[in-house]
């Protein structure tokens, strides 16, 4: 077993977990963290799907009781019903889009200088919406209309953009179309849960060739649990955080952080990928 892998292993567990739901992109990050350990070729990149389980079974956790009344409420509870088909609406946007334009997207755009320049536009258009004036029409998930639900997928579809970051798209667009911050951070985690699963497993059967079960295993459960006890660490900080505070820390860090890592691109301090 090598220790070396292991330790990063962790680290991106980590990376993964603590970044999935926070508006500062996880893929971004984990493209970043990736090249700096070299650990961003094929296998890499399969493991980056494998720990993002961690971060669903997390989401999952922390709300098995919405989700278990969803799914046991399914056959007779309107509510439910609705609920499900919500979730089901929002996800479309991302998945159509994907399928037409995903392997452009990562052929061209999975590199640290574009991802940079994402976390910094972001950063402005997170500062741009908490700026405007913040009329609020929904304060609880269970309330959204599906036309609300077709937007936030829309809005959760810019996250293609590596260093965009889904969540972040996601909450922005529900505050823009008069979500309360609670309902749109909740809504964006509910979404995740389909979003990443079939992606997951979809990207997963794509590289299947590249899967090791026997040899990688370890890896991937260390990455696996960190993710997950990252993660859900991260989602009690950011619900107890936002009911007294807007995103503009957030907004902040992406910009200081875009504009680290153009600056070693340029400086030639770090030889991040261009190829």
């Amino acid at each position: 077993m090598d220790l070396i892998l292991l330790i990063k292993a962790f680290i991106l567990g980590i990376v993964e977990g603590l970044t999935e739901f926070l508006p500062v992109s996880s893929t971004g990050h984990l493209i970043l963290v990736g090249d700096l350990l070299h650990f961003n070729d094929d296998k890499g990149k399969i493991f980056e799907i494998v720990i993002q389980m961690g971060a669903i079974l997390a989401v999952c956790w922390e709300y098995r009781a919405k989700i278990t009344a969803v799914i046991t409420g399914l056959p007779s509870q309107r509510s439910a019903q609705k609920f499900a088909l919500n979730l089901a609406i929002a996800f479309m946007p991302l998945a159509s889009l994907g399928l037409l334009f995903g392997d452009y997207i990562t052929r061209v755009l999975f590199k640290p200088v574009p991802v940079a320049l994402a976390f910094i536009v972001g950063a402005f258009v997170i500062i741009w919406a908490e700026k405007r004036e913040h009329k609020i029409r929904v304060h609880d998930v269970d309330d959204l209309t599906p036309l609300d639900a077709l937007l936030l997928g829309f809005a959760q579809a810019c996250a293609l953009i590596p260093g965009t970051s889904r969540s972040g798209s996601t909450i922005i667009g529900g505050l823009l179309f008069g979500l309360s911050r609670k309902a749109a951070t909740e809504f964006s985690f509910f979404l995740a849960i389909p979003t990443l699963v079939i992606a997951s497993f979809y990207k997963l059967y794509k590289h299947r060739e590249l899967l090791d079960i026997a040899s990688d295993a370890p890896y991937f459960a260390v990455g696996l649990i960190a993710a997950f006890i990252s993660a859900l660490l991260a989602i009690k900080g950011l619900l107890r955080y936002i009911s007294h505070h807007d995103f503009i820390i957030f907004a902040w860090y992406r910009i200081a952080f875009g504009l680290i890592v153009l600056a070693t691109a340029y400086s030639g301090l770090v030889q991040w990928t261009v190829d």
